[in-house]
């Protein structure tokens, strides 16, 4: 049975029974996607006396401990206080809202002259004119798969190999656009190594002059090739941490 969801002046439905996950999962050791040094996710086996928290080792019940870095394991999701020191800039007050109308596009990085491979303006301004009339319908949230959208995305260590990232004018674009939610493969919009200019986090979020506190940018997601392009119910699930990011599950639901 289908469901409705309005947005624009228009009525799109879609199945709930046929959600896509573009998360990928939190395990621990090494063969997991990592970035930016993190260490792997851990599982710790709770032990309090004559108690185990392992069914496996006698146990009554398991029960862990999980060691987790956000920002380096995993899909995750971030608001402005990635880059902020307010304290209150925390992703569970700036994300109030979790279903949005996306759009899901694909686009190949450029290598520029320094060997850096950079998701360009120009290219994904060709992707979403082939898939939208903004003069119509304005996506809430924009979901980016690079290409080659290969398999070992699901499981690459970053760290050190200065992975694609955006063009600074690209998430310029994407703020004027109104596009309040970013959803990307890669560890990070920016440079992995930068000197702290952060030149996309901060036009996307347009800090600090006018900051845009309900945006987010969500990374390391992964889009399988058989999703097509195009427009999405976006549910991006987080855990309530009073922290600028947060371990989450986007999950795709096809419009039509």
């Amino acid at each position: 049975m289908l469901a409705t969801y309005p947005y624009a002046g228009r009525i799109f439905s879609f199945d709930p029974a046929a959600p896509i996950d573009i998360s990928l999962p939190l395990a621990p050791g090494e063969e997991q996607v990592n970035c930016f040094w993190a260490e792997p996710v851990q599982f710790d086996v709770i032990r309090v006396g004559s108690f185990v928290g392992s069914v496996a080792e006698g146990g009554s019940t398991n029960y862990k401990r999980v060691h987790v870095t956000p920002h380096g394991n995993g899909t995750h999701t971030e608001c402005y206080g990635h880059i902020s020191a307010e304290p209150d800039a925390t992703l569970d007050r700036c994300l109030r809202r979790f279903l949005f109308v996306g759009l899901l596009i694909s686009v190949g990085p450029q290598q520029q002259a320094n060997g850096d491979w950079v998701v360009m303006l120009a290219d994904v301004q060709h992707a979403l004119n082939s898939l939208i009339n903004y003069a119509e319908l304005v996506p809430e949230a924009l979901i980016l798969r690079t290409l080659p959208n290969d398999a070992a995305k699901q499981k690459r260590h970053y760290s050190g190999t200065n992975p694609t990232y955006l063009e600074p004018a690209l998430a310029q674009y994407l703020a004027d656009q109104k596009i309040q939610h970013l959803l990307l493969d890669l560890p990070s919009v920016d440079r992995e190594e930068d000197g702290g200019a952060l030149l996309a986090h901060r036009a996307f979020w347009q800090y600090p002059q006018a900051t845009r506190r309900e945006a987010t940018i969500t990374e390391l997601i992964f889009v399988p090739d058989e999703v097509p392009d195009g427009l999405y119910l976006l549910n991006l699930q987080v855990t309530s941490l009073v922290l600028d990011a947060s371990p989450s599950k986007p999950v795709l639901y096809q419009l039509t």
